[in-house]
């Protein structure tokens, strides 16, 4: 019989580059040297299904917002970007968060003002925000000046970097195109008719993933073009600001973006019939909730 049928060792797919200890959950190795959360959770709080969400603060929002590009980049200029800025910075700064909008930044300074967010002090903050209005390709996002990889932007977040957002949300939404496809849609039939469809224990030490609690929300889905309005600003972030503004302290953040989701493959359409679908990825492992302050 085949050794792997029955076995029940956890084994990975690959054979690592350089294999590290591997530790019985819930418990660590002293002296380990490996990066350890500076926030302190109880571990009725750890196993929650929710976020703990009641810390001092909601936290810091970040938001780029690139509108004019260099010439010999030969982008053309996102009219009504600075309305989605106006909008996410309404509603970000409703929830609660410290919001800081950046306009038209290089490759360089965007890597920079991300890096330099991670380096805070998060430890009395539920979450950290990002919000990024650009040109983009698919896994690239345009400075004014070039291109940079939207996972060196994230990846002072992680959870062994940023040690006081460990097990805590990350959230980014992209704004920008991630291709050159149009989504012609498919026809659908639709009926007139409504259809169917305690007592806390002593502290001791719990390991999570480093890539988690991450939110991605994507305005499309790869290879294809994420539409903008000249006067209303973009279709995504107009889903996103309506739903937010509705839901942000009653409705979890995962069921908020398939709203939004819903809005932006159902209400909008662009000339000749043209759709978009946003996509969001989420490595988050509990519910978001952004309860009032």
């Amino acid at each position: 019989m085949n050794q792997e049928c029955v076995s029940n060792t956890n084994v990975p797919d690959a054979k690592p580059v350089s294999e590290t200890d591997a530790f019985t959950f819930g418990k660590s190795k002293a002296q380990s040297g490996k990066p350890v959360a500076t926030t302190i959770q109880t571990a009725t709080e750890f196993f929650s299904h929710k976020y703990k969400m009641d810390y001092p603060n909601r936290g810091k929002a970040i938001i780029i917002n690139n509108k004019t590009f260099n010439p010999k980049t030969k982008l053309n200029e996102r009219t009504g970007t600075d309305k989605d800025a106006t909008a996410l910075d309404n509603r970000l700064s409703e929830l609660g968060f410290d919001v800081d909008l950046k306009n038209n930044l290089t490759a360089d300074k965007i890597k920079a003002t991300l890096q330099k967010a991670a380096e805070l002090d998060h430890r009395d903050n539920d979450c950290f925000a990002c919000a990024i209005l650009s040109h983009g390709e698919d896994g690239f996002i345009w400075g004014i000046d070039r291109m940079i990889p939207i996972n060196d932007l994230m990846e002072p977040f992680k959870g062994n970097k940023c040690l006081s957002l460990a097990g805590k949300p990350k959230i980014f939404f992209i704004q920008a195109c991630r291709g050159t496809m149009f989504d012609d849609g498919v026809d659908m039939n639709v009926s007139d008719a409504k259809g169917f469809m305690d007592v806390e224990p002593q502290f001791f030490r719990q390991k999570i993933p480093s890539e988690a609690d991450f939110l991605i929300a994507y305005s499309v889905v790869p290879g294809y073009y994420s539409w903008r309005n000249s006067t209303n600003g973009s279709w995504f972030v107009q889903a996103l600001s309506d739903v937010l503004k509705k839901h942000g302290q009653t409705m979890d953040l995962l069921t908020m973006m398939t709203h939004v989701n819903q809005i932006v493959g159902k209400k909008f359409q662009k000339q000749k019939e043209k759709k978009q679908i946003p996509c969001v990825t989420s490595m988050l492992t509990k519910e978001v909730y952004f309860t009032s302050k």
